[in-house]
């Protein structure tokens, strides 16, 4: 049996929006469970995500969202994820998405989407139970 290394998530903040805080506590609560982060910083395009994606070669990509654009950016990323060969890794994010247009988001692929006020504890545990890391090659 392969050993495994630590779950990487990748934490991406797309798009004009300057809100930063939610995806750094985040990211700093995926951290704290042991999971390694890389947080891409703000106003990135789905390109540039998809590219660090890549280059770090991660089990999963959480996008933080608060501008609007949920319905382009998270389809956009699955997009170009399954150009890259990618489409292993998982997206989910959080963020201020209406109801409606969450169910058209996991019709798409997005796995879940976290919305303003869910504890830090559920969506840690979220991750835990649908995200695995890949083997190690040895």
């Amino acid at each position: 049996m392969s050993p495994e290394r630590k779950l990487r998530i990748l934490v991406g903040k797309p798009g004009l929006d300057g809100h930063d805080r939610g995806a750094k506590i985040i990211a700093r609560a995926f951290r704290d469970a042991g999971f390694e982060v890389i947080y891409t910083g703000l106003h990135q395009t789905p390109e540039m995500i998809v590219n660090t994606a890549v280059q770090e070669d991660v089990d999963a990509i959480g996008l933080s969202i608060l501008s609007g654009a949920h319905n382009y950016v998270f389809p956009e990323v699955i997009k170009l994820l399954k150009k890259n060969g990618m489409e292993e890794v998982l997206v989910f994010g959080g963020g201020v998405v209406p109801a409606e247009d969450i169910v058209e988001l996991k019709s798409q692929g997005v796995a879940e989407i976290f919305t303003p006020g869910t504890p830090l504890d559920e969506t840690v545990k979220w991750v835990q139970s649908h995200i695995k890391p890949k083997s190690l090659e040895i």
